[in-house]
């Protein structure tokens, strides 16, 4: 069965308020931020308190399948080792001297709890944010343990919550919610369902997305970690190939892609072939390098006469802009997925 997009849904108020469970999470994003942090304020400050009784961790290791994040925020700046380890046990090394960092935004995982335990039985200093009455939550328990407890089953907000109690102790960069949610809110302004196509930049990135087969490309760490995650939330808004990755797999793809024909006609050939098309998630970052690999693709794309978009933010920290970006690609797959009718 063919599938075509219909941009005239974007602005239909029907159509909106019928995919309102789709579109209204997005919104809320930044008010989850807000909660989690405002929930979790007190046992943080107890945290931070009993962190100056104590020495410098010898090592940060970040437990548990979402860990990746902190990895991708912390390891530019932890002035300790920091290692990520999403499996269900811990580094054989680690011990009373090292700090264990988890997140378990649902808390109902296993592996999570096992590595948690471990690092309880190892007399780790051990910090979790997860909902208070999980899995995890139960085996965070002991006299070097804190909870940091959390409600929204967010990703994100659980992070930020980790992420301002490190920043606090000197572990990480600067990770402020207010911020963080400031950024989330004017991506949920300029996205809305109710601003119409003309001045929507997430529509109008949904229909750029409809008639091609996106690369995306994020230059730094965190950039890099943005653009995985909108890759995918195209994939499962569409049912399309959408890539993400480093700047040496991308180039393979944009240099085979054969030259646009003038004279193709979309309608005639079923819908025509989905063009390659970069959408790079630009954070701000001046590396050298980034810098570099951004002009080559771009240079490559022009080249095949091949379209390019720009997601771009000024938020003022590491993390908003990451959550910026996140947000604003999220709201794009939404978007497409709202648009796209079968015949």
């Amino acid at each position: 069965m063919a599938t075509w997009f219909d941009e005239s849904r974007l602005d239909d108020e029907a159509v909106l308020a019928h995919d309102d469970p789709l579109l209204r999470p997005l919104a809320e994003a930044g008010a989850r931020v807000r909660r989690e942090s405002i929930d979790a304020s007190a046992a943080a400050a107890e945290a931070v308190a009993r962190s100056q009784d104590q020495s410098r961790p010898r090592a940060v290791i970040a437990a548990g399948p979402d860990s990746r994040l902190l990895r991708a925020v912390l390891e530019p700046w932890c002035p300790v080792p920091f290692v990520a380890w999403p499996g269900p046990m811990l580094p054989g090394w680690a011990g009373s001297l090292d700090l264990v960092v988890v997140l378990a935004p649902d808390g109902g995982d296993t592996g999570t709890a096992s590595a948690v335990a471990e690092a309880i039985r190892r007399g780790c200093q051990v910090v979790a944010a997860c909902p208070p009455d999980s899995l995890v939550a139960r085996h965070a328990v002991g006299r070097w343990a804190t909870l940091l407890p959390t409600v929204t089953r967010d990703q994100l907000a659980t992070a930020v919550v980790m992420l301002e109690y490190l920043d606090r102790v000197g572990l990480g960069p600067r990770a402020d919610a207010g911020v963080v949610a400031e950024a989330l809110d004017a991506v949920a302004i300029a996205c809305s369902p109710h601003r119409d196509l003309a001045v929507n930049p997430a529509k109008m990135l949904a229909i750029a997305l409809a008639d091609a087969t996106p690369l995306v490309w994020g230059g730094s760490v965190l950039a890099a970690r943005a653009a995985r995650r909108v890759a995918e939330s195209i994939r499962r808004a569409s049912g399309r190939t959408a890539l993400a990755g480093d700047a040496e797999h991308l180039l393979p793809v944009l240099e085979a892609a054969r030259a646009r024909n003038v004279f193709d006609d979309p309608v005639a050939d079923g819908g025509g072939e989905l063009r390659p098309m970069l959408l790079v998630l630009d954070d701000g970052a001046e590396d050298p390098v980034v810098v570099e690999q951004r002009g080559r693709l771009e240079g490559a794309a022009r080249g095949r006469d091949i379209r390019v978009e720009t997601v771009t933010t000024d938020a003022p920290t590491e993390v908003a802009r990451y959550a910026s970006l996140l947000l604003s690609g999220t709201y794009a797959a939404a978007y497409l997925r709202l648009g796209l009718v079968e015949e």
